[in-house]
Parts: structure tokens; C-alpha cells; sequence
């Protein structure tokens, strides 16, 4: 779907189960997602089921399996979430980096690429991410993709910011 010059995002597959398990059974990549709990393989069993099911939705939504491109590993997840926040629809960029590919620009970079290429080939008026409040890697992630906060929310009982690329 999306190249950059050191990743590659592709559709997950049945056969990237374990891959999956591994960034949802962590307890640090998951802190800041949605309660902050790690996911059993059921739960991401039925997570995978959902991005599939996006998938067929739309081929540019759901997350996908990000990767070292010069090497095909996978580091993380990213993508195009639809997201509701207090009644209004929105797209979303997520990501979710794999713990020991921390601190390498990675979700900056495809996060970037992901609003350009939102802006520029679906034409989306405002993208957003949500960042809980606390989350300092993601905030810095969204600021540098030129993202300011429109306001802060309370999601599942967290505190979040909604960074839109709205101009205040």
C-alpha cells in the first residue's frame, strides 16, 4: 500500500498471528492503547478478524504490518482507522511499534507518509491521532507530522488527546 524509504506496509495476513500476539501481549506497546491491558490471543484473534473485515471496507483502512523494507521484518503495525470521538466521524493514523524498534524514527516516518498520502490521494479534509494524554513518544510523533491538539477527550476512562491537521 505505502513505501517510505526504510518501510513497507502491507495487509496482515492469517499467518501473522504470532507477530500480532507478540506487540498485543506486551504490556509496554499496549500502555497507552485503548485501557492500557495486554490482549489475550482471543482478543487478538477477534482483532485480526476486524482489520479483515476493514480490509474488505476499504482497501486503505485497517492496520497493516509495518516493515523494515531491506529486510521484510515486521516492527510494528500502522494505518487508517475510522474513529468516532463525540459524535463526529473521523479518519485516524495509528501505530504501534514493536518495543525494541523504539527510538528509530519509525513511527514518525510512516506516520508522516501516512498523512500525505492521506491528504493527497484519499483526499481527506482532517486526519486525526489519538494520543493518551501521558503518551509522550506519540505526542512527539504527532507533533512531528505537523499535528496540533484540538482538544482533549475522555475515551474508555482515559484522558486523550485528539491531534488533528486542522490549523486552529
Amino acid at each position: 500500500m505505502l513505501e517510505t524509504e526504510r518501510l513497507r506496509l502491507r495487509d496482515y495476513t492469517e499467518e501473522d498471528f504470532e507477530f500480532l500476539y507478540a506487540l498485543t501481549s506486551n504490556p509496554e506497546v499496549v500502555r497507552y492503547i485503548g485501557i492500557g491491558e495486554v490482549y489475550t490471543r482471543e482478543q487478538t484473534k477477534a482483532a485480526l478478524g476486524r482489520m479483515f473485515k476493514l480490509y474488505e471496507k476499504n482497501q486503505y483502512m485497517g492496520l497493516k504490518v509495518l516493515e523494515l523494507k531491506d529486510r521484510g521484518t515486521p516492527i510494528g503495525q500502522a494505518g487508517f482507522l475510522p474513529q468516532t470521538v463525540e459524535g463526529v466521524d473521523y479518519m485516524e493514523i495509528g501505530y504501534w511499534i514493536a518495543e525494541e524498534h523504539w527510538r528509530n524514527g519509525y513511527a514518525t516516518e510512516i506516520a508522516t507518509a501516512l498523512r500525505t498520502f492521506g491528504e493527497q490521494q484519499l483526499h481527506l479534509d482532517e486526519i486525526i491521532s489519538l494520543v493518551q494524554v501521558g503518551n509522550k513518544g506519540s505526542r512527539k510523533v504527532a507533533e512531528e507530522n505537523g499535528m496540533q491538539i484540538k482538544k482533549t477527550v475522555n475515551l474508555k476512562g482515559k484522558d486523550v488527546y485528539v491531534f488533528s491537521t486542522l490549523k486552529k
